[in-house]
């Protein structure tokens, strides 16, 4: 039986076949914008990029975590 991915990861594999771009592409462009908070981030994929709420929150939430942990 294999484990189930959960938190903001599992919804990859739903994000890149919705929107036709892999998860890499969707975090150069969180990671290029001058936006830095989590929820303008997030209002930021929905309104330019046409995400829904909760794929642009998982993305936004694993990248800044990622962008956290290589700062320490």
């Amino acid at each position: 039986m294999a484990d189930t991915v959960k938190g903001p990861v599992g919804y990859f594999p739903s994000i890149e076949k919705k929107y036709g771009r892999p998860i890499a592409e969707w975090k150069d462009l969180i990671g290029s914008s001058p936006l830095t908070k989590h929820m303008e981030l997030v209002a930021w994929l929905k309104t330019e990029h046409g995400l829904g709420h909760g794929h642009a929150n998982a993305l936004v939430a694993d990248t800044l975590a990622r962008r956290g942990a290589e700062r320490e």
